[in-house]
């Protein structure tokens, strides 16, 4: 008998703890701070100004999308510009890459603001969010 009425309160316990920590879970989801991921995510216009393999192109566009907190994936229009996923950090007023043979350089203090990118340290693409 004693047990139970130890499982039916044990129950009756988890019936009532449940909808707390989901209702915790929800609050915390809705009050998300944004990270350096969301920071530098949009799209880009510029120019591919150096190539170890190639020559320069102009008007090249590229995507930075977030992937994860303070991650991000670079796609572009042009084949050549690998896509790379890229972990974030801030480095004094600039968002850049936490490390990697791929440079990235956010700068939000110009107007518009302004990325700077190294695939690989081969070929390199500089230019403004749109």
């Amino acid at each position: 008998m004693t047990q139970s009425r130890f499982v039916r309160g044990l129950l009756a316990f988890c019936v009532l703890l449940v909808p707390l920590l989901l209702n915790s879970t929800s609050a915390q989801s809705l009050t998300r701070q944004p990270d350096l991921a969301d920071a530098v995510a949009g799209q880009y216009f510029g120019d591919v100004i150096s190539d170890s393999k190639g020559s320069s192109r102009n008007d090249v566009a590229l995507t930075v999308a977030k992937a994860g907190k303070n991650r991000v994936r670079v796609t572009s229009d042009y084949a050549r510009l690998p896509s790379v996923e890229v972990v974030l950090e801030k480095a004094m007023d600039k968002i850049v890459n936490a490390g990697g043979s791929t440079v990235f350089l956010f700068d939000a203090a110009k107007n518009p603001p302004k990325l700077d990118v190294s695939f690989h340290n081969e070929v390199s693409w500089s230019g403004e969010k749109q």
